[in-house]
């Protein structure tokens, strides 16, 4: 490889590895561009679509305790802290879509898969399949269906998160599709016929 070829693959940001990434390796795990696309518009109350009617300070007490939840999940490493506290946020509403997908990410985590399952179909009815939080939902069902060979099931619910905006779900989508995985094969092989000097006559 030429130095500046070197110098232009150095220039690449995070995003584009992990992309380039999952292009010429579509079998891999996934890298942490799909934490990132999983959590996008986390924070951002405008888009949190839950279409409960809580308000004032028990909507606030909901979202303290979901906030606690995470941090025992992502800081304590502590997931059955994190679902008692999500289901104290389900008994004071019992409408609230992100509670049930929260709780669902802190089972799968324990290794309660039909649990989370349960929770997950629970948050894309109370969300009715729009929003941040069904596009949350469908992405974690669809990576249940995936690992445990669903695969039709998994491309379903990728295809409907995708539909809802989620870029994890767009790549992982193309990286089930046979095809594209023949031609990302390919291609790597001519790359690295390409990158030792190696030419078909």
């Amino acid at each position: 490889m030429a130095d500046d070829e070197v110098e232009r693959a150095d220039d690449l940001s995070d995003r584009d590895r992990a992309i380039l990434q999952q292009i010429f390796n579509p079998t891999l795990p996934a890298t942490d561009l799909d934490q990132r696309s999983m959590r996008e518009n986390e924070d951002d109350e405008s888009a949190d679509d839950d279409h409960d009617d809580t308000g004032g300070i028990l909507r606030q007490k909901i979202l303290d305790l979901e906030a606690e939840g995470v941090r025992a999940v992502e800081k304590e490493g502590d997931a059955q802290k994190a679902i008692e506290l999500f289901n104290q946020t389900i008994e004071l509403n019992d409408k609230r879509a992100s509670s049930y997908n929260n709780r669902a990410q802190a089972k799968r985590l324990l290794a309660d898969v039909e649990g989370a399952k349960a929770d997950l179909e629970k948050a894309i009815q109370l969300s009715k399949g729009r929003g941040r939080v069904a596009r949350q939902a469908f992405t974690q069902r669809a990576l249940i269906n995936k690992l445990e060979g669903r695969d039709d099931l998994a491309r379903e619910d990728f295809r409907k998160a995708a539909d809802l905006g989620s870029e994890f779900s767009r790549l992982q989508l193309a990286a089930m599709n046979p095809y594209a995985a023949m031609c990302n094969a390919m291609m790597t092989e001519m790359m690295r016929k390409i990158a030792r000097g190696e030419t078909d006559q």
